[in-house]
């Protein structure tokens, strides 16, 4: 709170507007007067204001380096001003030769995030949802990936908002971003901070001996925080935290690459595969139609050692740019692991499928139903059905046979019969309604009771 006291006496003047706005979550200014402003819905985009230029942020800068007591000039180019829910970066023009450059970074004491939300938005499929909230509560230890500015921080703060209340949490960070301590102000929450005195090793031993339940890394992204994530899972504690990858089964050898040593990879990296249970990539990215920016679970993999002491990897989820999605089903050693932890879910929790929104392909187990309730069916290939446009076409009175070779729909009777065609220049009295079928229909091999099977010509 006495950092807030400290800021508020800093004059932002026209820059208020912009701090003021929850949408907005970071400010930079450069190159002699560009604003550009990055927000939650429209993604990064430039706004005009004539009254924010050099001669303002300087003025801020020199408000900023009275507040923390430090100086900002030529012999001191940098400033780094940090409250509660504010952090600010300011480069001198002698070192920005095109003029002061200055970065403000928002990071609120709430959690941005609500499942209603989050599904809405489609940032993430509701068995996906669920399934990552029961490896939370399952004491999972899970480490979120992604680009900056994809919200790895704000997925954290969600998943660590699923935690027991009843279970202590402490959070290490060099700069203050989860603020957990002040959304949950009645749990056992504990907040350090590393400095040039104290480092994330320091912390760490410390941290053990307060005996948390989890521990709360904000990011991965030097070879000290390796080692203390490491260390903190071998010596069984949960972490969450983040770390710059480009997906979640790169994260182990991501991890690897950040530490200056030698060691050897192959051990190195069956530690992490045997004590990180999942990774989570988050994907952002403007979106061409709707020009907001969209943020979604792009990749879910989980890391495991076999019994042939073999490290695994299995993407449980995967979306692609262009809308396929994959799912795989959970392997034995994360239901076995959860299953100790006191967490019992079903093996089919996840159900293998493969989804091609470009293709207009859906699971098996999903029939597509028209505004009309019609359902249509192309072909059935493995776990895919590719969906035919729901029209009913018309038959060959003597053959039964389809006038084209496309696949077809038949209407069916309540008894699971098909009903012949009707006579040349007659109608049928719903000709765009087929009625689902029960269970137990058989097509070409495969038991799908939404599918209605492709009848032979000769039949």
């Amino acid at each position: 709170m006495r950092e807030n006291n400290m800021f508020s006496q800093i004059d932002f003047g026209s820059l208020q507007k912009f701090l003021d706005e929850d949408d907005i979550t970071d400010i930079s200014y450069s190159n002699g007067g560009n604003l550009w402003l990055k927000t939650l819905s429209k993604g990064l985009f430039r706004v005009e204001n004539a009254e924010i230029n050099d001669t303002f942020m300087e003025k801020l800068a020199f408000q900023c380096a009275n507040v923390m007591g430090t100086t900002f000039n030529m012999a001191h180019p940098f400033l780094d001003a940090e409250s509660v829910e504010l952090r600010l970066n300011f480069v001198h023009d002698s070192i920005a030769k095109n003029g002061i450059a200055c970065v403000i970074r928002k990071t609120p004491a709430k959690i941005r995030l609500e499942k209603d939300k989050l599904l809405a938005e489609k940032y993430i499929d509701l068995d996906i949802h669920d399934f990552l909230i029961q490896c939370v509560l399952g004491h999972c230890n899970i480490i979120v990936s992604g680009e900056t500015g994809s919200g790895k921080t704000e997925f954290v703060k969600y998943l660590a908002a699923h935690t027991k209340e009843n279970e202590k949490l402490i959070t290490i960070e060099d700069t203050l971003e989860l603020h957990l301590d002040r959304i949950f102000p009645h749990r056992d929450i504990v907040a350090m901070k590393t400095n040039n005195i104290a480092s994330y090793s320091d912390v760490l031993v410390t941290c053990m001996r307060q005996n948390p339940k989890w521990i709360l890394l904000s990011e991965v992204r030097s070879a000290e925080a390796v080692l203390a994530v490491r260390n903190s899972i071998s010596s069984g504690h949960y972490i969450l935290s983040t770390i710059h990858a480009d997906k979640a089964s790169s994260i182990p050898n991501r991890m690897y690459s950040l530490l200056e040593t030698n060691q050897d990879i192959e051990q190195f990296l069956k530690s992490i595969y045997r004590y990180v249970q999942l990774g989570v990539h988050i994907r952002g990215y403007q979106d061409k139609v709707t020009k907001k920016f969209v943020r979604e679970i792009a990749e879910v993999t989980e890391f495991y050692v076999t019994d042939d002491n073999e490290a695994k990897h299995n993407t449980i989820y995967r979306k692609t740019t262009t809308g396929k999605v994959v799912r795989k089903t959970v392997s034995s050693y994360l239901l076995d692991y959860l299953d100790g932890q006191g967490v019992v879910l079903p093996k089919d929790i996840i159900k293998e499928s493969e989804i091609d929104s470009s293709k207009n392909s859906v699971p098996s187990s999903v029939s597509p139903v028209n505004s009309i309730g019609t359902q249509a069916v192309s072909q059935v290939s493995g776990n895919t059905v590719n969906v035919a446009q729901p029209t009913v076409r018309p038959m060959n009175q003597a053959s039964a046979v389809p006038s084209t070779a496309q696949p077809v729909m038949r209407p069916v009777n309540q008894s699971n019969q098909f009903v012949q065609p009707a006579p040349t220049g007659t109608q049928p009295s719903n000709p765009n309604i087929t009625r689902p079928m029960s269970s137990g229909v058989t097509v070409n091999g495969n038991n799908n009771p939404n599918v209605t099977p492709n009848r032979n010509p000769s039949e």
